[in-house]
């Protein structure tokens, strides 16, 4: 069985640029390697997203959010990371279910335990091996988003300051709960000393020697 990667953390924090830096080195010391995100990551979890981030959707209920995102887990899942997973490989996935738990339970304030027993039933009860929270003020977030990319400015990033504040609590939160899963690393610092955090950590999981940041 391989090994499945997350990143988790709140608007702005890097998440992306981790990943990919991630995969290139992993995929340096010959691991087959596969990226995806959420939503997304298929040809109908793409179409999904489309719906999901559309910022002129601002009628869209919190209960049809979370299915939404469900069904184009359950589709991620069962397409790319179950299949990739039984090859043996490692995928690493830029959010996964803990955004669930952090953006409709605490952000939406849903409740917490029906959303655990959809997102089971969305993913077979798949759990990450190994989840990297890249922790960020949500105000600093946001700054970054806006920015950038006016573009990509999306449903879920023009909610209020309050509910991505809870969104960033709800992160530590979970990983407060499971500290053997997750490492939480402050997004503050540069993009190679998070990397370097990032690689130890994996390197430690996989149980390899690891490489010189490079």
């Amino acid at each position: 069985m391989g090994c499945f990667i997350t990143f988790e953390g709140p608007e702005g924090s890097g998440k992306t640029t981790q990943v990919h830096l991630l995969a290139e080195w992993l995929q340096a010391q010959g691991y087959d390697v596969v990226t995806t995100r959420e939503p997304g990551g298929t040809r109908i979890g793409d179409g999904i997203r489309a719906l999901l981030l559309n910022p002129l959707y601002v009628e869209m209920q919190p209960e049809a959010e979370i299915l939404l995102f469900s069904a184009a887990r359950a589709q991620l899942v069962g397409q790319v990371i179950r299949p990739h997973l039984a090859r043996g490989g490692i995928v690493v996935c830029d959010r996964f279910a803990d955004s669930t738990l952090a953006y409709q339970g605490y952000g939406r304030q849903l409740d917490i335990e029906v959303l655990r027993r959809i997102t089971a039933f969305a993913t077979g009860n798949l759990k990450p091996d190994l989840t990297i929270c890249l922790d960020l003020a949500a105000e600093e977030g946001l700054r970054r988003k806006r920015g950038g990319d006016q573009a990509e400015w999306n449903r879920m990033e023009q909610e209020q300051l309050a509910f991505h504040e809870r969104v960033r609590r709800g992160f530590l939160a979970l990983a407060a709960a499971e500290p053997t899963r997750w490492l939480v690393l402050d997004a503050m610092q540069s993009v190679v000393s998070v990397q370097e955090a990032i690689r130890q950590r994996v390197a430690q999981h996989l149980n390899f020697e690891r490489s010189v940041v490079t």
